[in-house]
């Protein structure tokens, strides 16, 4: 086998330092929230190397660590910038307690997704003698210092540092932009033991003092202590290349005095809709979201077989789609082949030449995706069924697609399935196919799925998605690039009603039901745009556009973000004015009269609403019931389609609702537009969900982004004020529910 080696960066034959075993290390996850598919195709890129190597003959020892020690959240627990583990603090859970269930979850998440447990999984908490001992071992060789109550690596020390990333020193010390710790000697050194702060639960006593180990020492303590003093391969994502994995170099030959890792393997990331996976996004998909959307955790697996380890991959649902449909079809032919009688229409060369050709494309840097081509060239070809199952059962030693256990499966058919199936065929005889297909939904509620083949019938365990759940993601946009714009054509109603829905469906029916009653006999239509919701909303959203043809249904396979999914329908509406409604108001009663009368009196009024805003100077704001004001707030807005036009559509940056609103008023007062607050119209607010659903933390800092986004914009332009130069203050009233600004 060859591999990619990133230290010298070519592709060089893989020799282990003892013959015939492998000494493996995986940088496995840091447990405070649940790893997403990202994470995971890294640890695939492990799974599918051991699985190669022991296909071969190799024994392969595999080592991931558990990084439970917190270091890295602790100030942002203590800020509550993570919901969920400042609501397990709440209920009394401890930080051990909280990562010991995600460090669960992780292993459950790595079974679903078929990867071979690590021989070993150490947790980082148990090891903090290991890292003791090195840290003292370091400073033995003079090359760590100590600076207070932390340890530091003196990279000075280590000329080799860098080698791994390409970073030079110079370059490294030109690139430090963050505050630097002023006990350091060099901004570069990086910490090897930090001494504990006041408050915090996670610690351990040492030489030192109490206190915590850094992110880098905990890997070469678990990685030496369970492989030895040299590793053979060390596997990890692209962003561990720097600082991490230069770190674990610098301060494991430091004390050892022996090369670290022979070969460094990294796998690139993944790209959501070709963005940046992020959790601020809302596009960090864990392997929950794609089974919440109907697919199984191994059609994510086939998918990253067809992108090599080293390339970006770009994920997609309806990408994800045609992976699981790939899938279902390999599973049918195997099941099919299993079925088949033998022959000997194949000679022995035959066979081993795909054979060869798969484990050649393998073996070269693990290039799944010319094996899979390979895979997909076998079965089209001539070879009787029984070799192709063969070979593929072979090949899926390192695919790990279970086609064993499918065909198991398949096979293992309650009776009273299996009479329905046969009546199936029966009537599919008699050609009463309208019974035959009532009687395919009264097995598909047993928990099956008949498929046919050119011999027989079989079943599969269903899936939990529905084929509408399958078409929506199949059509769903990923980005406002998608939707043609109708901007320049011609009105064709009286008034288009944009909703996007970002889930809660009890919250979506309330304001698109109200919409719907008060739009009375206008010429009308009603753009909901479906953010990647997966609680129900989607189907809630279906149901409406069912029943009511003015409603307009645009789903997206992830969430868009708010100015992006406000475009998508923005670009769609084809009435002459355009009313924005968020999900967190309710209608009373008809709110669009008095809205559509004021934009039909006054050619100056840009946007007219409830709830406006008035500022000062631009940082703090307040809400106005009345009047002209600064901007108006997003839960109910008015104006005409054709200014649209002149304004400019959302600015797609705020992937966050809070600021928007004002950013987007500012862009029709930067055009000489007014902006008017009706009063007393018909409306109700509620709880805003995108408010609530998030840590105080996390809320602070999405919001603190958004603003600075507009006053970067709009700082200087007191001109556009109402009233400028006197002090402002936020309304109290909203800084309590949510809605201030």
């Amino acid at each position: 086998m060859r591999l990619f080696n990133t230290l010298t960066r070519r592709k060089e034959e893989v020799v282990p330092l003892e013959p015939g075993v492998v000494r493996m290390y995986t940088c496995g996850p840091t447990v405070y929230r649940y790893v997403h598919i990202g994470n995971l195709r890294s640890f695939l890129t492990a799974d599918l190397l051991r699985r190669a190597l022991t296909a071969q003959g190799y024994e392969v020892r595999h080592v991931k660590n558990i990084t439970d020690v917190g270091h890295m959240r602790q100030e942002m627990v203590e800020v509550g910038e993570d919901k969920v583990i400042a609501a397990a603090l709440a209920e009394g859970k401890t930080p051990f307690e909280i990562a010991r269930f995600y460090t669960e979850a992780f292993l459950r998440d790595e079974a679903k997704f078929n990867i071979l447990p690590a021989h070993v999984f150490p947790r980082a908490t148990e090891h903090i003698p290991e890292m003791v001992r090195i840290v003292e071992r370091l400073l033995g060789k003079g090359y760590a210092y100590r600076a207070g109550e932390n340890i530091y690596f003196d990279i000075s020390k280590f000329p080799a540092y860098g080698r791994l990333s390409g970073n030079q020193l110079a370059s490294l010390l030109e690139g430090v932009r963050v505050e630097v710790d002023p006990l350091k000697r060099s901004p570069m050194d990086f910490t090897l033991w930090k001494g504990a702060e006041e408050g915090r639960q996670m610690k351990w006593p040492s030489p030192w003092g109490d206190g915590f180990p850094g992110w880098h020492i905990e890997c070469s303590a678990m990685s030496t202590k369970y492989l030895g003093l040299q590793l053979d391969i060390h596997t990890g994502g692209v962003d561990n290349i720097f600082p991490h994995h230069e770190g674990e170099i610098a301060q494991s030959e430091g004390a050892f005095g022996l090369s670290y890792v022979r070969y460094w393997v990294h796998t690139q990331h993944v790209l959501a809709a070709g963005q940046k996976m992020a959790k601020s996004a809302g596009n960090a998909y864990t392997l929950g979201d794609v089974e919440d959307r109907g697919f199984e955790p191994l059609a994510f697996r086939y998918l990253c077989l067809g992108a090599h380890y080293r390339s970006r991959m770009n994920f997609t649902f309806a990408a994800l789609l045609a992976a699981q449909i790939a899938l279902e079809k390999l599973r049918r032919l195997a099941w099919d082949w299993a079925r088949s009688p033998a022959s000997n229409g194949a000679l022995s060369g035959d066979v081993e030449s795909w054979r060869q050709r798969f484990w050649d494309e393998v073996n070269d840097d693990i290039g799944l995706p010319r094996a899979m081509a390979a895979v997909w060239e076998m079965v089209h070809s001539d070879l009787p069924p029984h070799r192709k199952l063969d070979l593929l059962l072979d090949f899926d030693r390192v695919l790990g697609l279970d086609v064993q256990k499918s065909i198991e499966l398949a096979a293992r058919i309650p009776s009273e399935t299996t009479h329905l199936l046969e009546e199936r065929s029966e009537l599919r005889i008699a050609g009463d196919y309208r019974e035959a297909d009532a009687t395919r939904e009264r097995i598909h509620a047993l928990g099956y799925t008949p498929e046919d083949s050119s011999r027989t019938t079989f079943l599969f365990p269903a899936r939990r998605s529905e084929a509408s759940q399958l078409r929506r993601l199949a059509c769903g946009i990923c980005s406002s690039r998608q939707v043609p714009s109708r901007l320049n054509a011609p009105s064709t109603r009286d008034l288009s009603v944009v909703v996007l829905a970002n889930g809660w469906p009890e919250d979506t029916r309330r304001v698109v039901a109200g919409a719907l009653s008060y739009l009375g006999k206008r010429k009308a239509e009603v753009i909901c745009v479906d953010n990647g919701t997966a609680d129900g909303t989607a189907e809630l959203l279906d149901e409406i556009a069912a029943e009511d043809p003015r409603v307009k249904v645009i789903h997206a396979t992830h969430p868009l973000g708010e100015a992006t999914g406000k475009n998508v329908a923005l670009q769609q509406a084809r009435g002459r004015y355009i009313v924005v409604l968020d999900t967190s108001t309710g209608l009373d009663g008809d709110v669009f009269s008095p809205l559509l009368q004021r934009l039909r009196e006054e050619r100056r009024l840009g946007i007219v609403g409830s709830w406006g805003l008035r500022t000062e100077d631009m940082k703090s704001f307040h809400e106005v019931a009345e009047g002209e004001v600064d901007a108006m707030q997003g839960y109910c807005f008015a104006f005409r389609r054709a200014d649209l036009r002149r304004v400019g559509l959302m600015d797609e940056r705020f992937s966050f609702y809070r600021n928007l609103d004002i950013d987007f008023s500012f862009q029709f007062r930067s055009h000489g537009f007014h902006i008017v607050a009706v009063p007393d119209l018909p409306l109700s607010r509620y709880e805003h969900r995108a408010y609530t659903a998030l840590a105080p933390g996390e809320l602070a800092k999405k919001s603190r982004r958004n603003f600075d986004r507009f006053f970067k914009k709009y700082h200087h332009r007191n001109d556009l004020l109402v009233t400028p130069g006197a002090r402002g203050y936020v309304h109290e009233h909203h800084e309590g529910d949510g809605h201030d600004h």
